[in-house]
């Protein structure tokens, strides 16, 4: 009688490609994303180191701060003023529903100043200074620069990235206080004049309500957002997948990511400040 043939047992499965020999200790595609969160982190990491090394590029950084500026400051102003408008519209009929129209300057101020100034702020240097960067430096990693200037001694980072990201936190910080003025003036017409309110009224509840930390807040969210915008457009821009079409999905995944960061992290600012600074009058 023969004896039976030995059965093989399966191969476990792997991420390799047909034909090819999987490396040992290949990670999973479930923890890319894991993955890439701690490159993004350990890429913020060495932007902070190189701010303090020198040579600081001055003259790149001048060049970036110029553009990273031209392309945002008319869009910030205009976007500012329907924002201002349709927040003091929307608290002006709120509080009229209470019978607390006096508080109407107050709270669209403080909306606008603490929550409304920084997202707009972030939001546009992430879509239109921040795709530029990441475009900028997938181009120029798809056509091997980065990789020359590495062989050469010179460090990218310190090079390339760091300026761009100085830039667009000094830009946001800026740009921050021009669309609290601008969407505070839009703000104040719309509820004047289509509102009927009081513009003296209007400046009181504004006084009575706000405190100097609800500007150091906005500022301090702009400054981060701008961070958070530079560093996500460099990540993206540096590790391009896939030659000239990788580089537009860099892009876009650069602008997606920034997007939910700067909501999330929003967030937890706003809850800390609420939690640290008591509202005046409190």
């Amino acid at each position: 009688m023969t004896a039976p043939l030995p059965v093989r047992p399966p191969e476990p499965a792997t991420d390799a490609a047909p034909g090819k020999t999987p490396r040992p200790g290949q990670p999973s595609r479930l923890l890319a994303p894991l993955r890439q969160t701690g490159q993004l982190f350990a890429l913020a990491l060495a932007v902070g180191r190189a701010v303090f090394r020198r040579p600081f590029q001055v003259r790149e950084f001048i060049e970036q701060f110029w553009f990273v500026a031209s392309v945002t400051i008319l869009p910030a102003a205009l976007v500012s003023i329907p924002f201002g408008a349709v927040i003091a519209l929307q608290v002006g009929s709120l509080t009229e529903q209470l019978g607390a129209q006096s508080f109407t300057g107050g709270a669209s101020v403080l909306a606008v100043i603490q929550q409304a100034s920084p997202l707009i702020v972030a939001l546009l240097i992430a879509g239109a200074a921040g795709s530029a960067i990441c475009a900028d430096l997938g181009s120029r990693k798809i056509r091997e620069e980065l990789d020359a200037m590495e062989v050469m001694g010179v460090s990218p980072i310190q090079r390339l990235v760091v300026p761009r990201v100085l830039a667009t936190m000094f830009v946001a910080v800026l740009l921050n206080g021009l669309v609290s003025v601008v969407g505070t003036l839009g703000g104040y017409f719309f509820n004047v004049i289509m509102q009927d309110g009081t513009p003296g009224a209007y400046l009181a509840s504004f006084s009575a309500l706000a405190q100097l930390p609800d500007l150091y807040i906005g500022e301090l969210k702009a400054l981060i957002f701008g961070f958070i915008a530079g560093i996500v457009a460099a990540y993206r821009g540096l590790n391009p997948r896939g030659g000239p079409k990788g580089v537009g999905d860099a892009v876009n995944q650069s602008v997606v990511i920034t997007f939910m960061l700067l909501f999330a992290v929003n967030m937890i600012l706003t809850a800390i400040y609420l939690q640290i600074v008591p509202p005046k009058g409190g």
